[in-house]
């Protein structure tokens, strides 16, 4: 049984929930997630392990109600049970020493960064992050960042905390200071791995992109997950999810993610109103 023993809403409709999974949390690494479901007829989707506590048997999983399931996710409580969790799925992130290391993440992007950054300062790495958000009460997990990383830079679209600007902007300010940097991260909504890829290209800086795309199984088995990555169809629930951000075809991306988004608002509107289950 994945029990859910802990739950709290850490920012508008963006929850924080420790499910009991003990071969999980022992075999979980930086990088990988999770495949779930919560009702017998629901759909099948994927949510990054954003931390795990071996000892106490526990993942952690943070994700924002966008669509039916992640509302009805929403609504369950500690003591419920999660009807189906699966994992570790696709590959963990490669954690070397590599120096100066930058982790760049957007929105909810920035929880499953968070395990990464944390493997990467353990590794002896000097971790710089940047954490952006359209506005402050948007901005989620900077403290958890700041106990784990050596520097974090804030960047709000509408300026209401940190620098005012994107997550590219601030990155702009840390190259114009002479900041090198050995390897890059960057995880978020796909016009801002877009754009830090770009950015990041320029400066000789290589980077990772987390890639999210529609998934069912987790296997390759489904296809759904297929992205286009150097000119060639990779599956990022084997292959990935991490990619060189450079080589990613993000207009594809962009596309594939958008089929159901109609349906997908629909149900989402129904469940709020109480219509169906």
């Amino acid at each position: 049984m994945n029990e859910i023993k802990t739950k709290r809403e850490i920012g508008p409709d963006v929850f924080r929930m420790d499910v009991a999974a003990p071969k999980l949390a022992r075999k979980a690494r930086a990088g990988q997630f999770v495949i779930l479901r919560v009702t017998e007829d629901g759909e099948r989707f994927p949510l990054t392990i954003a931390d795990s506590d071996p000892a106490a048997g526990t993942i952690t999983l943070i994700f924002q109600v966008v669509g039916k399931s992640t509302l009805l996710l929403s609504r369950m409580e500690p003591g419920d049970a999660v009807l189906d969790l699966v994992g570790p799925l696709g590959l963990a992130t490669e954690i070397e020493r590599y120096g100066r290391v930058l982790c760049v993440g957007g929105g909810i992007g920035v929880a499953p960064l968070y395990p990464i950054a944390k493997a990467l300062k353990q590794a002896g790495n000097t971790v710089v992050a940047i954490l952006g958000a359209r506005s402050k009460n948007l901005l989620i997990m900077e403290d958890e960042f700041r106990a784990a990383v050596d520097e974090v830079y804030v960047a709000t679209d509408d300026g209401t905390y940190g620098r005012k600007g994107f997550v590219t902007d601030a990155i702009g300010d840390l190259l114009a200071k002479g900041m090198k940097f050995d390897k890059a991260w960057a995880i978020g909504p796909v016009p801002m791995m877009r754009n830090v890829s770009k950015v990041t290209a320029q400066a000789g800086i290589a980077t990772l992109v987390s890639l999210n795309p529609i998934m069912v199984d987790g296997t390759g088995m489904c296809g759904g997950c297929r992205v286009i990555v150097g000119g060639q169809v990779k599956f990022a629930c084997v292959d990935g999810p991490e990619f060189p951000g450079d080589q990613v075809d993000f207009d594809s991306l962009t596309r594939r993610l958008g089929t159901y988004r109609t349906k997908e608002r629909e149900d989402h509107e129904k469940c709020r109103a109480g219509i169906g289950k």
